[in-house]
């Protein structure tokens, strides 16, 4: 995604605020079209948002999920989109373990897709939403001069990898924190080829406590067991946010997570209910940044 474009959805995002919020009243901008939420994943946040999303722009949702879509039966991914397609969706919004999911649907289907997260690979609007949350927070578009911190289960995360590509392309410096083998030195070229000269970089630390006070914001990640991931009994002493290292960051840092949140693992109960945390602001962005994406996809203009 070009910064430009980037741009333009977190300014529509940010747009849809007050909607969430009940400030303003929603617009029935995509009355009459349908949406089909296909999650063959557990999902509570982006589920739910999407939905929202949806109803707040005036269209309908459909939900089909993994248990009770024919995809438990044994049917390809492609052909449960095919179907879905064929009944007159006019968008498919799909969440799979299958990493390039959403990319193979979209090769096969005549509507937008909507990647909700595909197995290790990407989660598109959670970057964008805590993308948005960061910068509504600090007031600019322009995160150039600023480092952002993601810590954890990296390797694992799609959401890191959202993340990073949004927030490099505002300018950010981003720092991969976690264990050797959480962090791979890869990580380090994700971005190499995307062009910008304002872009910023990505850089791997395996020290936590050596970063912090160079933070501008750090973004905690669950630790993701049911990819297989395994920690040390220490893990939390390490590269867990507790208020004492909390306290080290600078005193304008945020603190960001994007559930779900195991308390007392890599984050602090009395951290992620703090001044600092944009947890609850990153749920609200979500259904913003989702309107905006459906928007741009399914608006009047297309």
């Amino acid at each position: 995604m070009s910064r430009d474009r980037l741009i333009g959805l977190l300014e529509s995002a940010a747009g849809f605020l007050p909607v969430v919020t009940g400030d303003e009243p929603a617009a029935d901008r995509l009355a009459g079209r349908i949406v089909a939420n296909l999650f063959l994943e557990n999902s509570t946040r982006t589920r739910v948002s999407f939905t929202v999303a949806a109803r707040r722009l005036g269209a309908t949702t459909v939900d089909l999920l993994g248990s009770t879509s024919s995809a438990s039966k044994g049917e390809s991914l492609v052909d449960t989109a095919r179907n879905i397609a064929a009944m007159g969706i006019d968008a498919i919004v799909v969440r799979c373990s299958a990493s390039g999911g959403a990319h193979l649907i979209a090769e096969h289907v005549d509507v937008p897709v909507i990647n909700a997260g595909d197995g290790r690979c990407e989660h598109p609007t959670q970057g964008l939403l805590d993308t948005l949350a960061l910068t509504e927070s600090m007031g600019t578009l322009d995160l150039r001069e600023r480092t952002i911190g993601i810590v954890g289960d990296i390797g694992n995360s799609r959401v890191a990898r959202s993340a990073a590509y949004a927030m490099t392309a505002l300018g950010a410096d981003v720092i991969m924190i976690g264990p050797p083998g959480f962090v791979s030195s890869s990580f380090e070229s994700l971005t190499h080829g995307l062009g910008g000269k304002d872009r910023g970089e990505i850089h791997m630390c395996h020290d936590l406590d050596a970063a912090l006070p160079a933070l501008d914001a750090v973004m905690m990640l669950r630790v993701q067991f049911e990819r297989g991931s395994a920690i040390t009994s220490d893990y939390s002493g390490q590269y867990g946010l507790n208020a004492a290292r909390a306290d080290r960051l600078p005193e304008h840092a945020l603190v960001l997570h994007p559930g779900p949140v195991n308390r007392g693992l890599e984050i602090e109960p009395e951290v992620a209910d703090g001044p600092r945390s944009l947890i609850m602001q990153q749920v609200k962005c979500g259904v913003a940044a989702r309107m905006a994406v459906l928007l741009e996809q399914l608006g009047p203009h297309i």
